[in-house]
């Protein structure tokens, strides 16, 4: 297979979890404005936070007000990572690879982008938005259905699972971080305690996994139970451990993976071994921050194993893995938004 090809499948994956996982970062915020009362005080810039784009945000719009980071996250064209240039970008990648996936898969990618880009920007009111983006949610879980039940299983959809699964691995931590981080505080006032177990509730709905988590943990949603859940459940689709260890299953399927499976292998390993729910409110955010610096240097040993150019001169790779090696230093990768 084509490193291009290859790369364009991986793409096609991470971006179709990414429009999916930006819907549901957004109706987080929108199931806690319905679930709360008002005087429970709420902010929506920790989701710009947490999707590591204050500096484009801070380009375009002056104040972070709902309107404003709604747009910004779903609709605005500026944000390489807001869900329609998430879909746009999925797009493109399907059509220059419509001989590698099934004929129905493209013209379902091709159609989501279409309908999202007609109705998303005039549908970002808080009495259409959440049946708008439920909508994006169940349209690419079906597309992610129909290319897993007809698509041939080789390597190229092996990059598809890597992609997916990387992504989804990145935006739960992004999910659960921003629910604990700014939201949730370890010590509530005594007044907003009665809604902890409502937050904690909400979290689990916007992963879709409520009635998981009570079939697994089979005791009320608290805090300790659910990161337990939301981390180290093996089984769970969206758990963080579930997520790589599909990873490492496909990487395993693939030539010359030592690398790759060497660091994706000791992240399972670390995650298992974690006691995640001893940490408190501060040192969870730390966690999850070396989680997914650990997930930007696994794709770029992807990147650098499967789809750089052999024939690219030894010095020029070695300048480029130096300069990613100084930008993780600096902040919490977010994933190159695109493979054009």
């Amino acid at each position: 297979m084509l490193s291009r090809v290859a790369e364009r499948i991986y793409w096609l994956g991470r971006y179709l979890e990414r429009a999916e996982n930006t819907a549901r970062l957004v109706n987080v915020n929108t199931h806690l404005m319905l679930d709360l009362p008002r005087r429970v005080p709420l902010g929506w810039y920790p989701l710009i936070e947490i999707t590591g784009s204050d500096e484009e945000f801070q380009e375009t719009y002056s104040e972070p007000t709902e309107r404003n980071v709604v747009r910004f996250l779903v609709a605005e064209p500026k944000n390489p990572a807001s869900l329609l240039s998430s879909l746009q970008h999925a797009r493109e990648n399907a059509r220059t690879i419509r001989d590698v996936i099934p004929r129905e898969g493209w013209e379902r990618i091709n159609a989501l982008c279409l309908s999202a880009k007609a109705e998303l920007s005039s549908g970002l009111a808080r009495s259409r938005r959440y049946d708008n983006l439920v909508g994006v949610i169940s349209s690419t879980q079906q597309i992610t259905g129909l290319l897993a039940g007809t698509m041939l299983h080789d390597f190229g959809y092996e990059f598809l699972r890597i992609g997916r699964n990387l992504e989804r691995a990145d935006m739960t931590t992004r999910i659960v971080d921003v629910r604990t981080g700014n939201l949730l505080n370890e010590e509530p006032a005594a007044e907003f305690a009665p809604f902890e177990n409502i937050q904690w509730m909400s979290l689990l709905q916007s992963l879709s996994a409520y009635q998981a988590y009570r079939q697994q943990m089979q005791v009320p949603v608290r805090r300790r139970e659910v990161l337990e859940f939301l981390f180290k459940d093996p089984q769970f689709p969206r758990a963080f451990l579930h997520s790589v260890g599909e990873v490492a299953g496909s990487i395993r399927n693939l030539p010359r993976n030592a690398v790759p499976l060497e660091s994706v292998t000791a992240l399972v390993s670390r995650v298992e071994k974690s006691r995640v729910t001893r940490l408190d409110n501060a040192g969870l955010h730390r966690y999850v921050d070396r989680l997914q610096l650990a997930l930007g240097r696994l794709h770029a040993q992807i990147t650098e194993t499967y789809f750089v150019m052999s024939d690219l001169p030894r010095a020029k790779r070695a300048g480029q893995r130096a300069k990613r090696s100084a930008s993780r230093k600096k902040a919490v990768p977010r994933p190159v938004a695109s493979a054009d």
